[in-house]
């Protein structure tokens, strides 16, 4: 069975860090790339992030670069989105998602939320001001 499960969310204050995990089991981690996405109330999905496994090769959305890392623990299949410098506008449930490959036109990180083969259950970040 394919599980992708996100976990590390939580209230922070403006300014502070927080740390998502997204385990992964029951497919091949090497040959996916893991992308992060969240979703504000009101707001669409929108692309935060993806690692291409097998060449650590990283994408970021403009909003967090600079501010957020992702990095993974292969032994552990668990990718990580660390998140710093927080702002209130980060706030959204954040969700991992696996598909083949990381995207980017010119440089930009590009993404298709209908071409992701798992998603996993969300973890709330609230960014408090």
């Amino acid at each position: 069975e394919v599980q992708l499960q996100a976990s590390g969310g939580g209230l922070v204050q403006a300014g502070g860090s927080l740390r998502l995990s997204c385990a992964a089991s029951g497919f091949i981690f090497g040959d996916y790339a893991i992308h992060w996405f969240r979703q504000a109330p009101g707001k669409e999905r929108e692309g935060v992030s993806c690692l291409k496994i097998s060449s650590g090769s990283t994408y970021y959305a403009d909003s967090v670069k600079g501010r957020f890392t992702v990095s993974s623990d292969n032994a552990k299949n668990t990718v990580y989105l660390q998140m710093n410098n927080l702002k209130p506008e980060d706030t959204a449930v954040y969700y991992c998602a696996a598909t083949w490959v990381c995207t980017s036109y010119s440089g930009e990180y590009y993404y298709d939320l209908y071409n992701m083969d798992y998603w996993g259950r969300g973890t709330l970040v609230t960014v408090s001001s």
